[in-house]
């Protein structure tokens, strides 16, 4: 933990607070504690991604400094969604929503403590399905209950919405009535639960604040809202995306090594700033790591502890040495051939590859590979000595790969020079 003793000190200090609906008022709230707080996860997607990484910490930070969390998966909202600025979302089926939110449910569990054990934490939390309260609602009910409570004129003042209006494809009353089922959400949690306190990140201000007002117009209770920045990277683009892809926190969507690298890879002007967010690093500790960005950023210390740190907190300590192993091995002296299946697998598929037959050529192998783009290359590098078979060196032009060079009979690392790898894969003819 950081220097700082209240929290929201220390969210402040971590560069996770963007909004809040009243600083001084939540300040008292959170001191006086302990609040109910919550935050909302969609089943968009069969996992959750990058963005949502930041609201599960926040989350944990309020349950390890007392507080009671509520993590919500939207089983009703994410058969709606969220109006995008741009286009009308495709709506998922019952069935894939369902199917969704039963992998979320399971994702986000080893980021909260819900049944009590964790010591650090002094409540349990909480984990619902709006489905439960929305399905049984009747249209009418819905109406009268809840739209009663909101403006037309304020609605479409949202950013996402005012955008769609303005294009020629418009916005459907499906998605437009998104804001009011999350704030459905929000006055449900606090008659149920007392929640007065709901997270989320910078976009979602205007969805919050819905919930803020419903509560107020309803029940003439004052509650609050906390949003956290978009983290971007130097140049402004935002973090999370490579190629656009998203960074799953599902180690089948996104592997434990691609996660590891991901973060291992980070640039030197945000890495920082993400040690802040994501780890449990003190003021001193990361600042020594400031210190050695800026004087030693060759050996890439915060990267390595960030990377390591993260890593764990998703994928488990086990998984985290699994990846750290395979990273030594692919980019420095470490034992390849002491990786096992899956890890190998994985590392392999971040590198530029190609198939070979068994008894192939080196020479071929790095052709097929891309590591050259020529045998007379291959044979030129071989002679150079730049060119390692699973981190040996090999200098002889005429050498094969035989069946013991394919590790777990997958594949075989190459290297050529000190920094560029591929993999030789078995081709499945002579597998």
């Amino acid at each position: 933990m950081s220097q700082t003793t209240h929290i929201l000190d220390e969210l402040q200090w971590r560069g996770s607070v963007a909004q809040t609906t009243d600083e001084a008022a939540l300040r008292e709230a959170l001191a006086a504690g302990p609040m109910t707080a919550y935050c909302g996860f969609d089943p968009s997607a069969p996992s959750l991604h990058f963005g949502n990484f930041v609201q599960l910490v926040v989350l944990r930070r309020l349950q390890r400094a007392g507080h009671r969390v509520i993590c919500l998966v939207g089983g009703s909202t994410g058969l709606i969604g969220d109006p995008r600025p741009t286009s009308e979302r495709v709506l998922k089926t019952k069935e894939e929503a369902a199917a969704n939110v039963a992998r979320i449910k399971e994702l986000v569990r080893p980021f909260l403590d819900f049944d009590g054990t964790d010591p650090a934490c002094e409540h349990p939390a909480i984990l619902v399905d709006n489905l439960d309260w929305t399905a049984p609602m009747s249209a009418l009910d819905f109406l009268r209950d809840i739209g009663k409570h909101f403006r037309v004129n304020q609605m479409i003042r949202k950013e996402a919405v005012s955008a769609r209006l303005e294009s020629q494809e418009g916005i459907s009353y499906t998605e437009f009535s998104y804001q009011l089922l999350q704030a459905l959400d929000y006055l449900h949690l606090y008659r149920e639960h007392g929640c007065t306190l709901q997270t989320g990140g910078s976009d979602q201000w205007g969805n919050l604040t819905a919930g803020v007002d419903l509560i107020h117009k309803a029940e003439g209770a004052s509650v609050h809202a906390l949003t956290t920045p978009l983290l971007t990277d130097a140049s402004g683009q935002k973090f999370g995306k490579s190629e656009g892809n998203a960074i799953w926190l599902s180690a089948d969507m996104t592997s434990p090594y691609a996660f590891y690298q991901y973060f291992l890879n980070v640039e030197d002007a945000s890495v920082i700033s993400l040690l802040k967010v994501f780890t449990d690093l003190g003021e001193d500790e990361i600042a020594q790591l400031e210190r050695q960005v800026a004087e030693e950023p060759f050996r890439r210390a915060a990267q390595r502890e960030l990377a390591a740190a993260v890593t764990t907190l998703v994928h488990g300590a086990e998984a985290t040495a699994a990846v750290q192993a395979a990273s030594e091995a692919i980019f420095g002296k470490g034992d390849v051939r002491g990786l096992d299946l899956p890890t190998l697998r994985d590392a392999f598929a971040e590198l530029p590859s190609g198939d070979v037959a068994l008894g192939a050529s080196v020479v071929d192998a790095l052709v097929a590979t891309g590591l050259v783009d020529s045998r007379n290359a291959a044979r030129r590098v071989l002679g150079e000595g730049g060119v390692s078979v699973n981190n040996a060196k090999v200098s002889d032009p005429d050498a094969v790969l035989g069946e013991s060079d394919f590790l777990h009979g997958y594949a075989v690392l190459l290297r050529r020079g000190r920094k560029a790898q591929a993999a030789a894969r078995l081709s499945p003819s002579t597998a």
